[in-house]
């Protein structure tokens, strides 16, 4: 598949939803600015309704459909942010959506697409058992298959994000990204690079789900190891399409820890009272374990796209890092 995604697209997307999804804040960090030597923007993702950046996707992609798509209804594969999203959508416009999750999805997220109408079906060990399932029930029943990050109406609409911080703050040097199919990665891409080719696009995901990273720097396709994450939202492998929009247009890749990625979500917490979910907060974690060089003197935007995370996992974390800090 070839994912062609343009500034007018995201335009177009941004038009069709923008009165369905909350405008997200722009909130500067005194604290980590002055870590990083740099001044340190976070798009707070986590506030739309469903606890994450997914929405603007959804909403443009089911928008999308024709009548006779929308009366067979939907299906697709996710480890929770675009399932409840795609469910809170479809309940919304009265559509039948089949959500299929793997059973690492925290319990937290399984709740929210039950909660939001969604069809909850809990299948396999890792995303990628969900999504080969999802794949299957699309053939068999009719349904729409909805990708959560290799589709062009869903980049455009998570395009949204790069294009609302950048009427609200047009002069970002670089801005760092969550990666895990590569929706977001691949959108704000596209819409900083049509506004200003200038602007650095940094993916980030942690050392134990790194396809991506190891993928976009060996330029073709890397098979990897997974390890267990904090970062579910993150967590699987990667298409071939999303990887090749990527070359075109993302400039690097980092990397960061399991470690200071609980870190970074403690540190959230303690200096900005926000709940995080792990995949939210990579780019953080990225600017307090200085994962990102030559970013001193420059403006930078991390988007933090999530606050879906589970309260015991989150708990865990506050008690283990109380008193390291």
């Amino acid at each position: 598949m070839l994912l062609q995604v343009s500034l007018l697209d995201i335009l177009q997307a941004h038009r069709r939803i923008r009165d369905l999804v909350r405008e997200t804040p722009l909130i500067r960090s005194e604290v980590l600015s002055a870590h990083a030597g740099a001044d340190i923007w976070l798009k707070m993702e986590g506030l739309q309704t469903t606890g994450s950046f997914k929405l603007r996707g959804a909403y443009n992609k089911i928008l999308s459909l024709t009548n006779e798509e929308r009366r067979r209804g939907v299906v697709t594969a996710s480890s929770g942010n675009h399932a409840q999203a795609i469910a809170y959508v479809a309940s919304r416009l009265n559509i039948s959506a089949l959500i299929i999750v793997p059973g690492i999805t925290p319990e937290t997220k399984k709740a929210g697409i039950l909660r939001y109408g969604g069809e909850l079906i809990v299948y396999g060990d890792k995303y990628d058992d969900a999504e080969a399932y999802a794949l299957e029930l699309s053939r068999t029943t009719g349904r729409t298959l909805i990708h959560g990050s290799e589709d062009n109406e869903i980049i455009a609409g998570q395009g949204t994000v790069a294009l609302e911080a950048l009427m609200q703050m047009q002069d970002f040097d670089a801005i760092l990204v969550p990666a895990g199919g590569g929706g977001i990665l691949c959108g704000t891409a596209a819409a900083a690079k049509a506004i200003n080719p200038r602007i650095q696009v940094i993916g980030v995901q942690t050392d134990t789900s790194a396809p991506f990273y190891h993928s976009f720097k060996a330029k073709q396709m890397i098979n990897v190891e997974f390890g267990t994450s904090i970062a579910d939202g993150l967590y699987g492998g990667i298409t071939q399409a999303n990887l090749e929009m990527a070359l075109q247009l993302v400039d690097d890749f980092a990397l960061v820890q399991e470690d200071q990625l609980s870190k970074a979500i403690y540190w959230m917490a303690r200096e900005h009272h926000a709940m995080i979910e792990g995949a939210a907060a990579v780019g953080i974690a990225a600017l307090l374990s200085d994962a990102v060089p030559n970013l001193r003197g420059k403006k930078i935007l991390t988007v933090v796209t999530g606050s879906n995370v589970d309260s015991k996992l989150f708990t865990d974390i506050m008690h283990k890092h109380e008193y390291a800090f």
